[in-house]
């Protein structure tokens, strides 16, 4: 059995994720959505995502891929590819929790996202890749405004949909 992987991701209107490696929103809302969402499982970021965070998150279990063999990190796990990350959770279910590339190489293996879409367009230099609905099915969404923010968002859950028998997917 291989790991289940579900991306968990804020995206703005043009689906950036963030600049110069930090978000570029404040959404405490979303945060809190983050923690209550990965608590508990498996993590698996790239290492500028880690870089950015600067710590590894509690009650997690960290994983973090980068191409530097010696790079190391008290309380982090650190692999060189994702084929290494996904050998370390096994079966578990995992998050993958960025950055732009880090989503791009594993958005083809998960079997779920959970997407925060913001309704607002920030300046961004990285991106989540688009969302094709023939892959992904709209399975729940929660609509939210945040007084703090300012803006609208939506908790998003997409599923993978079946392959049909013959179909390239």
């Amino acid at each position: 059995m291989s790991a289940h992987l579900t991306l968990v991701v804020a995206i703005d209107a043009k689906n950036g994720i963030g600049i110069d490696n930090q978000l570029p929103w404040h959404l405490p809302e979303d945060l809190a959505h983050f923690k209550r969402t990965t608590s508990g499982h498996p993590i698996i970021m790239g290492r500028k995502t880690f870089d950015s965070i600067g710590r590894p998150l509690p009650n997690r279990r960290n994983i973090v891929i980068t191409r530097n063999t010696a790079w190391q990190h008290e309380g982090v796990e650190a692999v060189t590819s994702i084929a290494a990350a996904k050998a370390l959770v096994g079966d578990a279910a995992a998050f993958i929790i960025g950055g732009g590339q880090i989503f791009a190489d594993t958005l083809a293996e998960a079997d779920r996202l959970i997407v925060t879409h913001i309704d607002k367009v920030f300046d961004c230099d990285a991106f989540f890749p688009a969302i094709d609905h023939a892959i992904w099915q709209e399975t729940a969404r929660e609509t939210h405004h945040s007084d703090a923010s300012g803006f609208d968002y939506a908790y998003v859950t997409y599923e993978r949909r079946p392959a049909v028998a013959g179909e390239v997917v």
